[in-house]
């Protein structure tokens, strides 16, 4: 009887040390985006990391990045007196998040009144390079409900037209490097009273 006891605490004390040794092995890469082949075969993990049924770790990587998961911002087309500060572009090259935002507030062009709607909201999602151009075009990923479809246009057309006279932007090394890739959501909002200026003689 004993020597059963003995023996299944050998083959568990053996089994922790697999298992920690394992973890120790296929640890997450902390480079994000850092891709490498994957094989069924290969006992690496598939960047940036893998998932079994086996493994207790994460199946999405929770890498500490510098800043959050999403960059997300708010421009409004007419800025409060206390926001305004914030909606100038900035005289140097973008070392932070809030020069980004800066920079992304200034250059934002509403479209004209005569084909806008009061209230209207759309928020788009793009990524930078680098180099500060976009990767792709922005996608949207939020309407007003009941929208027309011709003023969703014509918003779309002025959130492109806006960040395509701004890029590139001009990150520093060390901001660009850490933007390079994430993902950002950008939310316009167009508060302006166009009714009472519609009706201004």
């Amino acid at each position: 009887m004993l020597r059963r006891i003995g023996f299944g605490l050998i083959v568990i004390a053996a089994l922790i040390a697999g298992n920690a040794s394992a973890r120790h092995r296929h640890q997450i890469n902390p480079v994000p985006f850092s891709h490498s082949p994957c094989s069924v075969l290969d006992g690496r993990p598939c960047t940036p990391t893998f998932c079994s049924v086996f493994n207790h770790g994460p199946c999405i990587p929770d890498i500490d990045y510098p800043y959050g998961e999403n960059l997300q911002l708010t421009i409004q087309t007419v800025p409060s007196q206390d926001d305004a500060p914030k909606y100038q572009k900035p005289d140097h090259d973008l070392d932070s998040i809030g020069d980004l935002f800066a920079q992304l507030r200034s250059c934002w062009t509403p479209p004209q009144a005569d084909s806008a709607k009061e209230g209207m909201q759309m928020t788009v999602r793009f990524s930078f390079k680098r180099s500060g151009n976009m990767i792709g075009p922005p996608r949207i990923t939020f309407a007003t409900a009941g929208a027309p479809m011709d003023v969703r246009n014509t918003y779309l057309k002025a959130i492109n037209a806006s960040l395509d006279a701004c890029v590139p932007l001009k990150f520093t090394d060390s901001l660009g490097g850490a933007l390079a890739g994430r993902p950002i959501a950008i939310r316009y909002v167009d508060n302006r009273e166009l009714d009472k200026k519609s009706a201004t003689p």
